[in-house]
């Protein structure tokens, strides 16, 4: 099942809107931010039975 989670790029300060999957468990992935095209740091932290996982972002560099 895939959340849509507001998050706050940390190069650029916008916010925007990224899906997340926790069906699978944890992740560490990259995604470039919409806005200014550098690349973000996610860290999803699945949730439980449905909860909506927590997902941080930081700096990749």
């Amino acid at each position: 099942m895939l959340d849509a989670i507001t998050l706050t790029c940390p190069h650029c300060g916008e916010r925007f809107e990224t899906l997340a999957d926790a069906s699978a468990g944890d992740a560490d992935y990259v995604e470039d931010c919409p806005v200014c095209c550098r690349p973000i740091r996610l860290r999803l932290q699945a949730g439980f039975d449905g909860e909506t996982p927590g997902l941080d972002a930081d700096r990749d560099d």
